[in-house]
């Protein structure tokens, strides 16, 4: 399993929680699964970069704190969403935001945002043929956020790729996209995965109907892809029995639980393939 992060995100998100619990790698790899942490280039430890920018150092930790679904900020206050599963405590978001870091191939200053998915695809490819060269075994690609626009596209650049795991990807594939085409082409199990708090009716949550847009492009790209003979589905951990989620189920206090529900997935749509 490749594990690929997301936006001012580093590979340390997978290895542990806010609070210190164990973190997505070490179950999987007690599942029995090898386990590969790679950070984007021009990002965590492969930070260094050819692309000049100029880095804005101010922080914005009450957007993020919204647009992640972990609560709101009122007050001078963060607060949870009812219910949440995200670790409680002063001291748990500080080590959150911590975990976060800049992308240093941005011209934050310039107001450029823009990530090369490109690169980051190529990269990723390339870690996933190393993996093969290794283990003689294709890889499950796990995919966070943004980091899920580039996953689909990695696809295009390798073809050891067993299966994607999108964890709350930005966007699907378009329909008839190059990226579509070849997951496709090369029969690539899909599983979308979206937590709590999506959709027009939570209107105490700031980013609930931007992300119930963003989830609506799962579902199109799945009714489309299974119906031309793919694997793709579709899971809201709520219609699943499984609530409090935010954008970060990975570190959620039931991160286990979820790791249970994809190994599941797993071992019914790409082990028993093998």
């Amino acid at each position: 399993m490749v594990f690929l992060h997301g936006y001012g995100q580093s590979r340390m998100g997978w290895m542990t929680t806010p609070d210190g619990r164990e973190g997505w790698s070490d179950m999987f790899l007690k599942m029995g699964h090898s386990v590969f942490l790679i950070d984007q280039p021009r990002r965590g430890e492969a930070g260094q970069t050819s692309v000049a920018g100029t880095i804005n150092t101010e922080p914005s930790d009450q957007t993020w704190y919204t647009q992640f679904r972990i609560g709101t900020y009122l007050n001078d206050e963060f607060t949870y969403n009812e219910g949440s599963q995200f670790p409680a405590g002063e001291e748990a978001l500080d080590q959150f935001f911590r975990q976060m870091t800049p992308d240093t191939g941005m011209d934050n200053a310039g107001g450029d945002q823009n990530i090369d998915n490109t690169v980051v695809a190529q990269a990723v490819a390339a870690t996933i043929d190393e993996v093969y060269a290794r283990t003689g075994k294709d890889s499950i690609l796990v995919t966070h956020s943004q980091g899920g626009m580039p996953g689909w596209e990695t696809a295009r650049y390798t073809d050891h790729i067993a299966a994607i795991v999108a964890i709350e990807p930005g966007m699907a594939p378009q329909v008839d996209s190059d990226d579509y085409k070849v997951l496709l082409e090369k029969k690539i199990p899909v599983i979308f995965y979206y937590g709590d708090y999506i959709g027009e009716e939570f209107t105490d949550v700031p980013a609930a109907a931007m992300w119930g847009f963003m989830a609506s492009t799962a579902d199109t790209f799945t009714t489309s892809y299974t119906a031309a003979g793919g694997i793709s589905t579709v899971v809201h951990l709520p219609d699943e029995g499984i609530t409090g989620n935010d954008h970060f189920m990975f570190q959620d206090m039931n991160n286990d639980v979820i790791a249970e529900h994809i190994e599941n997935w797993i071992q019914a749509n790409v082990m028993s393939a093998e």
